[in-house]
C-alpha cells in the first residue's frame, strides 16, 4: 500500500465510530444559546436600563459622575449637562458619564 491509498482509511469512520459533525454544531448552538442568557441579554437590560435613567434626569437633579464628580444638574442638553458644583463652578458633561448606581446612592443618602 502507499501512502495515498492510507489517507482515504484514516478520513473513513470507524466501526462503532459516528461522524459527529452533526453533534458537534449541536453542542457548539447550545453554548452560544448558554452565553447568551448568561451574559449577554443582562448586559443589554442594563444598558437599557442605564439609558433610561439617564434620559429621565432633568434640571434639580444630583447625581455623580462615573469620575466620581458630584454635582447637581443646571441644565440639560441633546448629549451633555451642565452641572452646579461646589464653590459656584459649573462643568459641561457627556451624558454617557453619569453613573446611574453612584447617583442612586447619593440620592437615597440624602432622602
Amino acid at each position: 500500500m502507499t501512502k495515498m491509498d492510507i489517507f482515504p482509511l484514516m478520513m473513513t469512520p470507524q466501526e462503532g465510530q459516528s461522524g459527529g459533525g452533526s453533534g458537534f454544531f449541536i453542542m457548539l448552538g447550545l453554548m452560544f444559546v448558554v452565553m447568551y442568557f448568561f451574559m449577554i441579554r443582562p448586559q443589554a437590560k442594563r444598558a437599557k436600563k442605564q439609558q433610561q435613567y439617564r434620559e429621565e434626569l432633568k434640571k434639580g437633579d444630583k447625581i455623580v459622575t462615573t469620575g466620581g464628580i458630584h454635582g447637581k444638574i443646571a441644565e440639560v442638553r441633546d448629549t451633555t449637562f451642565i452641572l452646579d458644583i461646589e464653590g459656584g463652578g459649573k462643568l459641561k458633561i457627556d451624558k454617557s458619564a453619569v453613573s446611574m448606581e453612584a447617583s442612586a446612592l447619593l440620592n437615597n443618602e440624602k432622602s
